[in-house]
């Protein structure tokens, strides 16, 4: 059964935190006043502003101590706004008066420590002088103190109320809850112990339990709190020391169902005479509770040879406060489940009285619509037999031994131990897995629960049903050759549109050979683009250029070869394509050549290098014309050739290209190290005093 989550808890004390002694106060406030306010002034400064930086000072102490103090008191529970149990239960440990005493001096404190600051501030907005000033901030701060150190009892009092109420129980006072009660020593913590998780200290000695403890149990998917009370002792309210003024309280203000234990062996160290008595004395506190009484250690002495006087005391005891007696024993946990059950049983069922008793189930009940359905007619409606089922055991076929066969066969009837089979138990699908293999191995066929015309078109090799009929009864014979003329028809069809399309193409010049080649250089080029889409998209590494380059010098007469054979193989004439591959330098040193022949007019036909090399120096050597034709091209003049506007932007562009390649000259850049001349902080900064500064 899965765990319900814990019962939330009203008041967490674990979560007040520490109070500090009066000397850690003043240090706290005013080591944060020295790091959160300015420390340097100096007499040269104005008036005002000597005036704002010591009133900062003593409004920021103020704050401080406001703030601490507030939190304190803030956070300690006020008795009037929590629960009257836990208001009580303060008032016996800590002592109502001397708490409230101690909240309502920290809370005096910060009060006079406000009106404190409000007094010197109005006293620093008259200062006329920084010595005056500081003294004022000095009495100010000086006095505040001297306020906190006077509530040193104060601050150590609450200090212990703290630790004390960060180990009180955490109960919930409105929650389902079982409290047990009694005198010492008669099994109310072994009690605990069996129905929750709670490790209650066990000892046969009296007061063993000192203080409340709390146990958590389920019940009916809920949670319930267990509460184990110190024992009480038959004597006057006034008499009862703190241990046993815990569980009187508890008893006073928890609505719970309250256990009375009694021990009937005596081995407590009280008469049962004694345990009626307290009984007695205590009965007012049971009130409109539900109470059960609990003849403990029966294991010693039993119930049933029990002295009739001690049994009739208790027996008049329980009918005389209207409750219910049960008997039990810790050591062989006889009715211990029993007496947990009826109390919660009890307590659960005075919880649902009480609230229908309640103002609120009216507005619920007015939003709630019960039907009483009344019967139509004064006629019997029996239980409803098939026909079929009523001839079949007319007729005797039920329980033969045929149809005990076919029916096991069928998935009905259990096979006893002794080979017999039961008619009387329908045999299941898990029934039949197991006895196929079990799961993964057994398969179920549902073709078997169609409901169909026939049974004998349940497995049929098409078992699709629509409108109550196999499909397969449409299907048509001949739909093989119906098929077989649709296909036939569909190819006339795209012949027929084959020659008409061809009719309409344009005739082409070329003859079939011609007509191959094109075709077989079509292909080659959708193939070709088809792998360069594909090589696209890998994810290899770019070959250099200069590594290409070489490895075509290396092999250019060979790839020429390859080229021209299967241009030739195409059909393409490659008579023109021969050149040399490392002709591309030639060629434009003798397109040069020819230029500069041109432009001095001279006819090269003939001429040998050594010529032709000292014409092209004479011409570099000669001076250029201003609209010289063999002006390079690659610096174009006009602004518009570049993409700028006119002659003053392109100033400008020129002017920031130069300023770049100067910031990469070898000048200095942001990552390079710099070297300044830096003044000495110490020297010039600081309180100055007599003497020299210029050394430490």
């Amino acid at each position: 059964m899965e765990i319900a989550p814990l019962t939330p808890v009203v008041y967490n004390f674990k979560k007040i935190g520490p109070v500090p002694s009066a000397t850690d106060m003043v240090d706290i406030v005013l080591t944060r006043t020295q790091r959160k306010t300015p420390t340097v002034i100096h007499p040269g400064y104005k008036i005002s502003r000597i005036r704002s930086f010591y009133m900062r000072k003593v409004k920021f102490t103020q704050q401080t101590i406001a703030e601490r103090l507030g939190n304190i008191v803030e956070n300690f529970p006020r008795l009037n706004d929590i629960h009257p149990f836990y208001a009580d239960l303060m008032n016996i440990l800590y002592d109502r008066d001397h708490y409230k005493l101690a909240l309502g001096q920290i809370n005096t404190a910060k009060g006079l420590i406000d009106s404190l600051s409000r007094d010197y501030i109005r006293l620093l907005k008259y200062g006329d002088s920084l010595y005056r000033c500081k003294q004022l901030k000095r009495a100010a701060l000086g006095r505040m103190c001297t306020i906190i150190k006077r509530q040193k009892s104060a601050f150590a009092y609450l200090e212990e109320v703290r630790k004390h109420l960060s180990r009180l129980p955490a109960l919930d006072p409105h929650t389902r809850t079982l409290l047990c009660t009694g005198y010492p020593n008669v099994g109310k913590s072994s009690f605990m112990n069996k129905v929750t998780r709670a490790n209650v200290d066990v000892q046969p000695y009296a007061f063993t339990t000192k203080s409340l403890f709390v146990g958590h149990m389920d019940h009916r998917y809920l949670r319930w709190q267990v509460i184990d009370t110190p024992g009480i002792l038959d004597h006057p309210l006034e008499q009862r020391n703190t241990i046993e003024m815990q569980a009187i309280t508890a008893l006073a203000h928890l609505q719970c169902a309250v256990m009375y234990f009694v021990d009937a062996s005596e081995q407590c160290g009280y008469t049962v005479e004694q345990q009626v008595s307290l009984f007695k004395s205590i009965k007012p506190l049971f009130a409109n509770k539900q109470l059960i009484v609990v003849i403990n250690k029966i294991d010693v002495q039993p119930w049933e040879t029990l002295e009739k006087t001690k049994k009739s005391l208790i027996t008049e005891m329980c009918e005389a406060a209207n409750c219910t007696m049960m008997c039990m024993s810790n050591v062989t946990e006889q009715g211990v489940m029993d007496v947990k059950t009826a109390a919660c049983d009890k307590l659960l069922q005075a919880r649902v009285e009480k609230r229908v008793v309640g103002k609120k189930v009216d507005e619920v009940m007015n939003r709630l619509q019960v039907f009483h359905p009344a019967p139509r007619d004064d006629e019997e409606r029996t239980a409803f037999i098939p026909e079929s089922v009523a001839q079949a055991r007319k007729e005797g076929r039920v329980g033969s031994a045929d149809h005990k066969v076919k029916k096991t066969t069928a998935g009905y009837g259990v096979t006893k131990n002794d080979g017999d089979v039961d008619m009387d138990v329908r045999k299941t699908e898990r029934d039949i897995m197991w006895e196929m293999g079990g799961p993964g191995v057994y398969s179920m066929d549902y073709r078997k629960n169609y409901l169909l015309e026939k049974d004998e078109e349940k497995f049929d090799a098409i078992p699709e049903i629509m409108d109550g009929k196999n499909i397969a009864d449409f299907v048509d014979p001949e739909i093989d050759l119906k098929l077989a003329a649709l296909e036939a028809e569909e190819d006339q069809r795209m012949a027929e549109n084959q020659a008409k399309n061809m009719g309409e193409e344009p005739e082409s010049d070329l003859d079939s050979d011609e007509e191959e080649a094109f075709s077989k250089i079509r292909t080659k080029k959708a193939t070709s683009r088809e792998e360069s889409r594909i090589n696209r998209k890998q994810n290899t590494p770019v070959m250099p250029r200069n590594v290409r380059g070489r490895k075509k010098d290396k092999h250019d007469v060979g790839l020429l070869d390859s080229v021209e054979g299967h241009l030739d193989g195409l059909g393409v004439e490659s008579s023109g394509v021969k050149s040399n591959v490392r002709g591309r330098k030639r060629e434009r040193r003798e397109r040069n050549d020819d230029s500069v022949a041109e432009e001095m007019d001279l006819d090269t036909t003939g001429m040998s290098k050594g010529a032709l090399k000292k014409m092209k120096k004479e011409k570099k050597e000669a001076p250029k014309r201003e609209n010289s034709l063999a002006r390079s091209h690659s610096r174009p003049r006009e602004p518009s050739q570049v993409g700028l506007r006119d002659e003053e932007a392109k100033k400008v562009a020129t002017k920031k290209e130069m300023t770049a390649k100067r910031a990469w000259s070898g000048l200095s850049g942001e990552g390079d190290q710099r070297k300044t001349v830096h003044l000495v902080k110490w020297m010039n900064t600081g309180k100055k005093r007599n003497g020299t500064h210029n050394k430490r």
